[in-house]
């Protein structure tokens, strides 16, 4: 038997159908949510098919789910999961959203799902004193320049870029320049 289920983010968020033993039904159209720790597994395995995405540990992926989940969010359709943002707040920075990593799988490209993901995280009443969101992203990855230029152009924000961290703060291992694109201020308004 299914029961709808929502999440504690649910003035923003879809509600989730899930059945008993926590997973989805094959019928349930798109969905958004914050990460569990049960996904972080799945979530470990959509980065490694997002090149370039750097690939962390599921390790990384269970504490995100589990000590960050009201500032990632995980996108998905039925039982496949399509999405994930993760991000925090910076310390003493309680007006930022830095956007750490940005996945869209291969199936759901061309859907502007990752901006959707990043509006549904801006609309979360945890996240409402948001006003600028940050994010690093090499120079070669247009697609995700696109998607935070599309952002910026949403929100009515300027978008700004500056040296971050160049490519010899990653030693040994070859790593292209890490720009920081700045989005903001801007203000959320409330849907009535």
């Amino acid at each position: 038997m299914s029961e709808c289920v929502e999440t504690s983010l649910a003035e923003t968020e879809t509600a989730v159908f899930r059945s008993q033993d926590g997973s989805h039904p094959p019928d349930a159209s798109g969905w958004m949510r914050p990460p569990l720790k049960t996904d972080a597994a799945a979530i470990h395995r959509l980065i490694a098919d997002c090149p370039p995405l750097d690939l962390n540990s599921v390790y990384t992926y269970l504490l995100l789910s589990e000590h960050f989940s009201g500032t990632c969010v995980l996108a998905g359709s039925g039982d496949a999961i399509e999405g994930f943002i993760s991000g925090y707040v910076p310390p003493g920075r309680p007006d930022v959203l830095f956007v750490w990593q940005v996945a869209v799988d291969a199936r759901a490209r061309g859907k502007r799902l990752a901006r959707r993901m990043l509006h549904a995280l801006l609309r979360r009443p945890a996240l409402s004193g948001i006003r600028y969101v940050e994010t690093t992203v090499g120079p070669a990855n247009l697609a995700s320049r696109g998607v935070f230029a599309g952002l910026a152009q949403d929100l009515g924000a300027p978008l700004r870029e500056q040296i971050l961290f160049p490519p010899c703060l990653f030693g040994a291992q070859h790593h292209e320049d890490e720009p920081l694109l700045r989005i903001g201020p801007f203000r959320i308004l409330k849907a009535c």
